[in-house]
């Protein structure tokens, strides 16, 4: 762990400096690799070559969304797992990837809508309806919004709302083709002008996730300590669940339903740092970033002339950790 100041801010330099090199390598590896060299003469001799096109329409918005996308599920992540106390919460377990999902299979089915554009926008809407929904159930009754309740409502909206995605494509075929690639996660073919409407709310949403690392850690003490200290605790809650829907909707709606990276960066950032939400949320930002992109470089290599999804590569990692984070919980309530 690094436990002083200095050390945190070299860790998180050159964590950055890893994401500049890693999205090096995703502009320049692919079905067809390009030197490094051509690649910065793409920026500064640009002569309208295919490979220059490639790498300026392609290439680049991809690591770019690739970056954006992981570092907005990590952060969400952190901040569920922190408000729900519940260290398996994910934008996967609260039902968010099943609301952008169920949003855009109906879309598809009943308004024959395939623009990619507004099946992102119509994703961030069914992030944003599930997350309220979930929020809203999980604040019902006298003792409020409490981690547990946060969490079984979660479970079962992500249950519904998988089942009705599910039910719909089994009547539309035709859905099911075109939808196919999409629910799998990916970043594969999104060109910046498409997803450049969406950036503007996760940006918001980093901004208000770090503005909140201190009532978070306030927050993380208990309920009752942090209304002695003074916390309003329901606007902290009511702030967190609006990260959640920036960050989480966002990423959802540009890439799809990738999983493992809102559950697996907050604890290897825990790891490195601990439990201050100062440095954890701008370490799982780099953490998930470096994920991602290294999970998308990572599926252009497994299979011959055949790319992989990011999801796919993302559940093939997540899942060992998260049957190890729940082993490791289980044995210590045991």
């Amino acid at each position: 762990m690094l436990k002083t100041g200095p050390g945190k801010w070299f860790g998180l330099v050159a964590g950055m400096i890893l994401v500049l090199l890693l999205m090096g390598v995703s502009i320049s590896v692919g079905v067809t690799n390009i030197p490094l060299t051509k690649v910065i003469k793409s920026f500064t001799q640009f002569n309208g070559s295919n490979e220059h096109l490639i790498i300026q329409t392609t290439r680049v918005p991809r690591a770019i969304i690739s970056v954006v996308v992981g570092a907005g599920l990590a952060v969400a992540g952190a901040v569920m797992q922190a408000l729900t106390r519940n260290p398996l919460a994910s934008p996967a377990t609260l039902g968010v990837n099943a609301g952008a999902s169920l949003f855009i299979v109906i879309a598809v089915s009943f308004f024959s809508i395939t623009s990619l554009t507004s099946l992102m926008s119509i994703g961030f809407v069914g992030a944003a309806v599930a997350s309220f929904t979930v929020y809203f159930l999980g604040s019902v009754g006298k003792e409020g919004l409490t981690p547990v309740k946060l969490t079984l409502a979660g479970a079962a909206i992500a249950a519904l709302f998988s089942s009705l995605t599910h039910g719909l494509l089994v009547m539309n075929e035709k859905g099911l083709d075109e939808l196919l690639f999409w629910l799998t996660g990916s970043v594969e073919g999104r060109k910046l002008e498409m997803v450049s409407p969406v950036f503007p709310f996760v940006i918001g949403g980093w901004v208000l996730a770090f503005l909140l690392a201190k009532p978070i850690n306030v927050l993380a003490t208990g309920e009752d300590v942090a209304k002695g200290l003074g916390q309003r605790t329901g606007w902290t809650k009511l702030a967190g669940a609006a990260v959640i829907i920036l960050l989480a909707g966002g990423s959802v709606a540009i890439a799809g339903p990738i999983v493992f990276v809102g559950l697996v960066v907050p604890h290897l950032a825990r790891t490195l740092v601990g439990i201050d939400h100062r440095w954890l949320i701008p370490y799982c930002a780099v953490l998930g970033a470096l994920l991602l992109l290294g999970a998308d470089i990572g599926g252009r290599f497994i299979m011959v002339d055949q790319e992989i999804p990011v999801g796919v590569m993302t559940a093939i990692i997540g899942t060992p950790f998260f049957i190890y984070i729940a082993r490791r919980k289980v044995t210590e309530q045991a």
